[in-house]
């Protein structure tokens, strides 16, 4: 009787002993990103992974935190992020992190493969900004993968692998199409970074040298990375006046290459071109329904942000920064580059002409001290210091900073910006790096976007204009762009998944970001948890670096 009564008092303490986890979340409205509406829920957490959700009252945490009142929802993906050197020179990618970004995917200006030349040619730029130097330790695009996990970094990150990367590797600056020979290795370079773990292909192609390749070019390329999951994306030829032939050449890359493809940074640029958003709407609806997949991403401003080498013809840039700024120097090319700036074309894409003129050409950055005068002015008050036309002034600011000299143009409709948002395959990328405010970032000005694209989202568009409901923006910064990019075990909280977690205040989250003053971090965000550490706590950085490799799915690590 004895051992009876022992076995039963035995079995009611292990039955009343609480289920215990590493961290409970409690009582916030969960989103999980499958674009269902919130509800009230714990979420609870062991080591890197999502352990259980749901009600958790009879469970205990050896952390908690009290949710109550706040969001909580998936890590955010930057689905086009330039935080390739950024997180070589600061690890914490502050800019990012506070606005609840835990996924940083690369590519568009792609780091790797490089060869000699392309490294010598990178050190060389460097020494243009020596505030921002570091040693290249990485030939393939997986070396440097893996370098930046080594490293030590706060987010997850991702790449696709350059056509434009892989042009130079073979081609240099070349305005020409490959031979066979080259064609060959520029697919095995392809083929090597999709088993190293690359997402797919991307293109540039409104810059030199990408837009020297044909459409046939990256059909070939494309056909490389389609076994391996992978996708095409893109910045196309046009975003202006030849989109709908630009957006065509997507979708046709995308057929016969076999795999699906993502515009980058969707936009109708130039006012006489905001008409076309329901035609282009139209020619990916219609592609979707042929039973291809194309998406699209986006940033949320009116003005975006590149190079004064968009004002100027590609043929000029020919063989990069060197030979580019030698034809300008020369009376014969410059003649002509400026004649060709000066003419209507649908040959490429002039942005001074796009944007509707040099008073919405903002100039954000140089690297001469010299010249640091002129950062915040537009291109027309400039021109109009030195008493010469804007396109001259634009070649002269180029060959003076020996730089493509960094700019934003002003662009873009608001009311197009909010239909976009509301489109079910658009998800969001800051088209930017994720820098600290702080230090010598301080001294170069930057666009807006890269501090506050993800909050405004929220803040502005959900909260404050209604454009979309909370649950559908979670989706869109969550598992719409994971699966859209093959991405496995992330974006949804889902038990069994990578801990990535964002805790939000939907009332306070805001962006600060401007023009005048872009280094303002968002705020609002409250907590970020990224494979089950915290790295955002009490809307302060916590300095620790979990981020990892996110392999795409021809890494040929996965088991089958």
């Amino acid at each position: 009787m004895k051992k009876l009564l022992f076995v039963l008092l035995l079995l009611a303490s292990v039955s009343c002993k609480k289920q215990e986890y590493d961290l409970v979340i409690r009582g916030g409205t969960v989103y999980d990103g499958s674009g269902k509406p919130g509800v009230v829920s714990d979420v609870a957490i062991n080591a890197d992974t999502i352990a259980a959700m749901g009600d958790l009252s009879n469970a205990v945490g050896k952390r908690e935190v009290d949710a109550k009142g706040m969001a909580v929802a998936p890590g955010f993906f930057n689905m086009l992020s330039h935080s390739w050197e950024t997180l070589i020179l600061d690890g914490r990618g502050q800019s990012d992190v506070r606005q609840g970004v835990t996924t940083e995917v690369l590519g568009e200006i792609s780091i790797a493969p490089m060869n000699e030349e392309m490294k010598k040619q990178q050190r060389e730029q460097m020494e243009k900004f020596p505030d921002f130097k570091y040693e290249i330790e990485w030939t393939t695009l997986g070396d440097y993968l893996n370098y930046l996990e080594k490293k030590g970094v706060s987010q997850n990150f991702a790449s696709f692998v350059g056509a434009n990367t892989i042009r130079v590797h073979e081609l240099g600056y070349a305005n020409r199409p490959p031979n066979a020979e080259e064609l060959e290795r520029m697919k095995g370079l392809v083929k090597q970074a999709m088993e190293e773990g690359a997402l797919g292909v991307t293109t540039a192609l409104i810059y030199a040298p990408s837009n020297y390749a044909t459409t046939e070019e990256l059909i070939e390329l494309s056909k490389v990375a389609a076994p391996y999951g992978g996708m095409y994306i893109a910045h196309m030829r046009s975003e202006g006046n030849s989109i709908f032939d630009a957006v065509n050449e997507t979708i046709r890359i995308a057929r016969e290459g076999g795999l699906p493809a993502e515009i980058y940074h969707l936009k109708m640029a130039g006012k006489d071109n905001w008409w076309k958003l329901d035609s282009v709407v139209h020619l990916i609806e219609a592609a979707n329904k042929e039973g291809l997949r194309i998406t699209a991403n986006m940033y949320t401003y009116t003005a975006g942000a590149t190079g004064l080498d968009a004002t100027m013809p590609p043929w000029v840039q020919e063989g990069g920064i060197n030979e580019w700024i030698k034809r300008l120097k020369n009376p014969v090319t410059r003649k002509k580059t400026l004649k060709e700036m000066l003419t209507p074309t649908d040959k490429w894409e002039n942005m001074l002409r796009t944007c509707g003129g040099p008073e919405n050409v903002l100039l954000l950055g140089f690297s001469k001290d010299s010249l640091k005068m002129y950062e915040g002015k537009t291109l027309a008050e400039v021109a109009k210091m030195h008493g010469k036309s804007p396109e001259e002034t634009a070649m002269d600011l180029v060959i003076a900073d020996n730089t493509r000299v960094e700019a934003a143009y002003t662009m873009m409709s608001e009311e197009n910006i909010k239909r976009q948002i509301a489109l079910p395959f658009v998800s969001f990328g800051s088209d930017a790096g994720s820098p600290p405010a702080e230090g010598v970032w301080l001294k170069y000005k930057d666009h807006p976007r890269a501090f506050g694209n993800f909050t405004r989202v929220i803040g502005k568009y959900v909260r404050d204009e209604k454009v979309i409901p909370m649950e559908e923006a979670i989706r869109k910064l969550t598992s719409l762009p994971a699966s859209n990019i093959n991405i496995r075990k992330r974006g949804t909280l889902t038990p069994g998944y990578y801990a990535d977690v964002v805790i939000f205040d939907p009332e306070k989250v805001q962006d600060h970001a401007t023009f005048e003053n872009a280094h303002q971090y968002s705020t609002g965000m409250v907590h970020v948890f990224i494979n089950g550490v915290q790295v955002l706590k009490d809307g302060e950085h916590t300095n620790a670096r979990p981020g990892r490799f996110v392999k795409g799915p021809g890494w040929t690590g996965w088991k089958k």
